[in-house]
Parts: structure tokens; C-alpha cells; sequence
């Protein structure tokens, strides 16, 4: 398989990297091109891409393309597609809508769309990915080994990547504020800056991990580690009174609700 990226910036090139780490396509079938030729070359150097003179060059020369630029400019090259034969489109642009771009290119290509999050960077991304009306099973396999290669993977109905956006799309950054949080608070209380960011980056990672191993809830493993009138419940006591978790509802439905307009423009 001809493998196509349109867009080297952080999320095509983490995308392209691990697909071929993964020996999912060897780097010298794969045909990249991106308008700020510095990151086009760093990519195409990393595994031993084709470099495209432009997104036609891509189109022409492959099976597969991973459409990784920005929403904005998606209307001038899906015209470019347009006149091309069939091909699979993986859209990572946040917002465009499959209908949209089957309209774009007069349904003469198979599209699905992708909504990753930037721990593809570290090979620990959480993908989903929604089917377009032409996309066959043999593409959903073919997208699902590609994103496997940097993460967990899920399908997914369109409707439901609003909500994907919210949860894993924008999560990260969530994640990254609490470990701010946790970092500021400890310093207040007389750590240095460095102590304090290690232990907060390796408490928040461990407890993922050890979800992830263990098998337990969330639930079941707050509780374990919650005596009565301990430190812990004191923390989480005070969290109660704050509506932590109204808090989190609400900043995950407004991201939602930006996805839902952003797809309606």
C-alpha cells in the first residue's frame, strides 16, 4: 500500500512515524507533503519518505491518504481530490464533517475520520474514528491497524465524535492543568519546583497505569486507597464541596458544545 500524508505538523508526523515503526508500510511508500517545507523534510528524513512537490503529487501517487491539515484549509484540497480516482481518506481535521467532504469530492472517494490526541506523540494516544458511507470493513481494518500503531483505538458513529472530542480529543490538556494544579499547590507548601513536578507527573501517570493493570474501577481503587478520616478523604471531602465532578461535567459538555458548532460552520 501507497501510503499519502498531506500535513507533517505534530499530529501527521506521529501518526506516519509510528505506522511505519509498527511495519505497517515501509517509509519509502510513503509520499508526504506540507507547505512549510522545514517540517516536510524532517519527516520525509526521519523514514525515508517520497517528498511531494505538492498535495497532487501525493493524491496521484498513493492508495491511502492521511489528511492531517488544517480545517480551514480542507475546502482547497478536497477540490484538489476531486478529480482523482478512488481513494481512502483518513481525515484527522477537527470538525469537518464526513458529509461534508463526500460532498466536497462528489462521493468519489472513501472517508473516515479520525479524532486522535497528542499522546500519539509518545505511542500512548486514545484514537477513535467514525466510517464514511463508501468506507468498505477492509478501510475500517486498514485505519484501525494504522492508529493501533500509536495507541488505543475505538469505532465509533459520527454522532458520537463530538463527545470523543471532549473526552480524549481535548482530555489531555485537561490532565495537563491538574498536574499545573497539583505542581502550584505543592510548591505553596514548601516543595521545591522540581520535586514537585516529578511527583505530580509520576502520581498522575501511575494511577493510570495501575487502572490500567489492575482491572479495577476507578471507583473501587479511590475507595482502597480512602481511609476513614484519613489525608485522602480529607482532599476528596474538600473536592466534594466544590462539586469537582459538576466541574469536570460542565468544562466536558462546553467542550462538546464547541465541537457540535465548530462541525455546523
Amino acid at each position: 500500500m501507497k501510503l499519502g500524508v498531506i500535513g507533517c505538523g505534530k499530529m501527521g508526523s506521529a501518526l506516519v512515524e509510528g505506522i511505519v515503526a509498527a511495519g505497517i508500510c515501509e517509509g519509502a511508500d510513503v509520499v508526504a507533503y506540507d507547505a512549510h517545507e522545514p517540517t516536510l523534510t524532517r519527516l520525509c528524513e526521519a523514514i525515508g519518505a517520497h517528498v511531494a512537490a505538492d498535495n497532487a503529487e501525493v493524491i496521484t501517487k498513493s492508495d491511502a491518504i492521511l489528511l492531517c491539515v488544517k480545517p480551514q484549509g480542507f475546502a482547497d484540497m478536497m477540490q484538489e481530490l476531486g478529480d482523482a480516482a478512488d481513494k481512502l481518506l483518513i481525515s484527522v481535521a477537527a470538525g469537518v464533517l464526513i458529509e461534508t467532504m463526500e460532498q466536497a469530492c462528489d462521493g468519489k472517494h472513501r472517508i473516515i475520520r479520525v479524532m486522535p490526541n497528542t499522546p500519539c506523540l509518545v505511542g500512548r494516544g486514545a484514537s477513535a474514528y467514525a466510517l464514511g458511507t463508501a468506507a468498505t470493513e477492509e478501510d475500517a481494518a486498514i485505519t484501525e491497524q494504522m492508529l493501533s500503531s500509536v495507541g488505543y483505538v475505538c469505532r465509533v458513529s459520527e454522532t458520537d465524535i463530538d463527545a470523543v472530542t471532549a473526552l480524549s480529543g481535548s482530555g489531555p490538556a485537561y490532565i495537563f492543568l491538574m498536574i499545573e494544579a497539583l505542581v502550584e499547590s505543592a510548591t505553596d507548601l514548601g516543595l521545591s519546583p522540581e520535586v514537585a513536578h516529578n511527583l505530580a507527573v509520576e502520581t498522575v501517570a501511575g494511577a493510570a497505569e495501575l487502572v490500567q493493570q489492575t482491572g479495577e474501577s476507578p471507583t473501587t481503587l479511590r475507595e482502597n486507597v480512602t481511609s476513614p478520616n484519613g489525608t485522602t478523604f480529607a482532599a476528596l471531602e474538600s473536592f466534594r464541596a466544590d462539586g469537582f465532578a459538576s466541574i469536570v461535567q460542565k468544562a466536558v459538555t462546553a467542550a462538546r458544545d464547541r465541537s457540535i458548532e465548530l462541525g455546523k460552520s
